[in-house]
């Protein structure tokens, strides 16, 4: 079965930690790894790229030194080794501003405000990992602890 990464990417440990923990309730059937920068997510996305496995799922903060989560959330998109990553936002300092630049510069399929509610997160995290399985044509089957039935219903009857 192929290797599902989750990236965290947050410059204050305690969300990192506090993310990690939550995704913590998707088993063992995706790696969750952490990352302080965007530079550092960089790094890790070209690797597990490089071992031939999948960065399913990119949840970056927004507001951050060097690098902003939009501007790292775009040039994800723009590379098309990677343009299929289900990116998420998380902050809790956009503005309205902000917010129509990450949907459309950044291409984010959600946009999570802190404090966010635990189970709301992760059944986001579910169908975006459930959207980027079916998307890619890679085996569903073997993540049905952690899959969104609800998604691949409605994938399957699109795509019929």
């Amino acid at each position: 079965m192929e290797k599902l990464f989750i990236i965290v990417v947050d410059d204050q440990r305690e969300v990192l930690t506090t993310v990690s923990s939550e995704l913590e309730a998707l088993g063992s059937l995706v790696f969750v790894e952490e990352c302080e920068s965007p530079a550092e997510a960089w790094e890790l996305i070209e690797e597990i790229d490089a071992n031939g496995d999948y960065p399913a799922v990119v949840i970056s903060d927004h507001v951050m030194p060097v690098k902003t989560g939009v501007e790292f959330l775009s040039e994800l998109s723009e590379d098309s080794r990677f343009a299929d990553v289900k990116k998420v936002l998380l902050t809790g300092l956009a503005t309205h501003s902000d917010t129509i630049n990450a949907i459309n510069q950044a291409s984010i399929h959600r946009y999570v405000e802190k404090p966010w509610d635990k189970e709301e997160f992760l059944q986001i995290v579910r169908t975006l990992i459930t959207e980027y399985l079916l998307e890619k044509g890679l085996d569903y089957q073997g993540y049905s602890e952690i899959t969104d039935h609800a998604t691949i219903l409605r994938f399957m009857k699109d795509n019929g």
